[in-house]
């Protein structure tokens, strides 16, 4: 046992690879991740390993350059930048005398400061306790002393550890029905939007790169936003009007390499509202180096989620950041693949308006059309959805004016009375009005 720094803010940041250097990136995601935390980086140390050590993950010489570089630094806290097993940090930690904490232990950590609503906190709580419950040690065996040969003293009795061990139990389990409650009452908010036939859509990537800006400045919320790692994790919700309908735009938490299973289990309630959407936007940092390899990660989460197959709109953001940019559309064969915009600086937000009007179809149409006096179960439809503008009766059928949402038109016109309406329809996406990404 040693007496742990109260402070424990003045870390020391190990990254462990194998074979060649270590990946691009990694080591500073680390950084920004320990000073998200609200730890400040005294040190980093790279740490080769071609075989971990069972006992201490690191070899032995580099164990005893870590204590040196502490002492020598003044750091009162260990980060690595890898999974550690319980014996290994309680190993690390009796050999360096200071508090040493893993990846996943480290992105609890931030997670239970940022948590705000009560599923989120409850999610992180579930979470660490799943975490810790693996790390319990002997702590108190002063009160396991037995004293035996008097009558009532008898028996060996509960240990601290089992006794620690059963009230994690009850409080996992408690836990676990207190947001089964609230995954119920959630599972009812979603099935009375999608009563409301409102097209939903679920804005996912990486985290940092701009989701709860780009959410404020569609929505006009005052979503949390800043520039640091899981700036936000709870999801918020909110309509929003574009020129052809409603839209029910959520903000999700954002993702990370190797983000720990325990954080996937806990947060599957709250990914849900990017698995039950109709349309994924996807953000992501176009000012990034390593945005390809962001962008895979989170279709890695993605598909972990059952969220994989679901349509995605790229939304390259913080373009203010590149010289000479400007929004624009890129466009596929049948739709449009990507928006680059500013969100901070809300440049490009009209392009992305009309990238959701086309990807959900609620591009509008508008004309008149001839009704033959056989065709009033059509009539009598777009009376019923108030795409009628104008109607004149005429002796072989009407002349109707209407303006209706171009998927209520597809519908429609896919009946088999709908002829009059396939003149309407376009045969193509309409001509972009800026220049188009190779």
């Amino acid at each position: 046992m040693f007496d742990r720094s109260r402070g424990g803010e003045n870390a020391l940041l190990i990254q462990p690879y194998a074979g060649g250097p270590p990946a691009e990136g990694v080591l500073e995601e680390f950084t920004e991740l320990t000073r998200s935390a609200g730890a400040s980086v005294l040190a980093t140390l790279n740490a080769r390993i071609d075989k971990p050590n069972p006992s201490i993950l690191i070899g032995t010489g580099k164990l005893e350059e870590v204590k040196a570089a502490c002492d020598a630094v003044g750091a009162d806290l260990v980060l690595i930048n890898h999974a550690l097993t319980p014996i290994q940090e309680r190993n690390l930690e009796r050999a360096l005398e200071r508090r040493v904490v893993d990846r996943t232990g480290l992105i609890l950590d931030i997670f239970a400061q940022r948590a705000r609503s009560h599923e989120g906190k409850l999610q992180v709580e579930l979470a660490q306790l799943r975490h810790m419950a693996t790390r319990l040690v002997r702590g108190w065996t002063h009160l396991e002393r037995q004293r035996g040969g008097s009558i009532g003293l008898r028996g060996p009795g509960e240990t601290q550890l089992e006794t620690d061990r059963r009230l994690l139990q009850k409080r996992v389990e408690m836990l676990q029905k207190r947001l089964e409650k609230v995954d119920v009452q959630h599972a009812q908010m979603r099935r009375a939007r999608v009563r409301s036939e409102l097209p939903r859509v679920a804005l996912v990537g990486y985290t940092n790169a701009g989701k709860s800006t780009l959410f404020n400045a569609l929505t006009g919320a005052d979503a949390y936003a800043a520039d640091q790692l899981f700036a936000t994790l709870d999801p918020t919700v909110r309509r929003i009007e574009l020129p052809g309908g409603n839209v029910v735009l959520a903000d999700t938490v954002g993702f990370v390499r190797d983000l720990p299973h325990e954080l996937v289990a806990a947060f599957r309630s709250t990914l849900s509202e990017a698995r039950e959407a109709d349309l994924l936007l996807h953000v992501i940092d176009a000012d990034d180096p390593l945005r390809d390899e962001r962008m895979a990660q989170v279709d890695e989460v993605l598909h972990d989620i059952g969220a994989g197959d679901i349509p995605q709109l790229l939304i390259f953001n913080k373009i203010d950041r590149i010289e000479g940019a400007l929004p624009r559309l890129d466009q596929r064969e049948t739709d449009y693949s990507a928006v680059w915009l500013s969100a901070r600086e809300r440049q490009g937000l009209e392009l992305l308006n009309t990238a959701l009007e086309q990807r959900l179809g609620l591009q509008r149409v508008a004309g008149q059309i001839s009704l033959p006096v056989d065709a009033g179960r059509l009539r009598s439809r777009l009376h019923a959805i108030a795409a009628v503008r104008a109607e004149c009766h005429e002796a072989d059928g009407w002349q109707l004016t209407v303006d209706l949402p171009l998927a209520d038109a597809m519908r429609l016109a896919a009946q088999p009375d709908g002829l009059p309406l396939r003149s309407l329809l376009p045969t193509e996406i309409p001509a972009l009005p800026v220049e188009s990404h190779a």
